[in-house]
């Protein structure tokens, strides 16, 4: 029996098959289903858990090698959110890009963990080293 980390099997599954290079998808509880695409969805209610809580359980085994996330995330929020997750994803640093081209990356993800966050822009690619 898990103890400790994250303990929600299907989010264990699906993590587990992120290789080098691959992506996953951490996005906020309003970000559009993709039918093609394995989404585990741990969203309860609002912002329970958030993608910043994902990330946070997510940093001691998984090894970032790179982050992307919309460029309209640091017109929405405050310089602070953007430190937050700056932090959990060190050492890789975060890629800005149009809303648009952002979501052309989400097909090539190996899945989607739908969160229940409100945060605008708030979704992020994570690419494994």
């Amino acid at each position: 029996m898990l103890k400790a980390g994250i303990l929600n099997p299907h989010l264990l599954s699906l993590i587990a098959r992120v290789r080098h290079t691959n992506t996953l998808v951490i996005a906020d509880r309003g970000f559009p289903f993709w039918p093609e695409l394995e989404t585990v969805d741990i969203s309860l209610v609002d912002d329970v858990p958030t993608v910043r809580q994902v990330l946070m359980a997510l940093k001691e085994n998984f090894l970032c090698g790179a982050a992307f996330m919309a460029e309209e995330f640091r017109a929405a929020n405050r310089e602070s959110a953007l430190q937050e997750y700056s932090d959990l994803v060190a050492p890789a640093a975060i890629r800005f890009e149009p809303h648009l081209e952002f979501k052309k990356r989400v097909p090539r993800a190996v899945g989607l963990i739908r969160t229940a966050d409100t945060t605008q822009y708030g979704n992020i690619i994570l690419e494994s080293a």
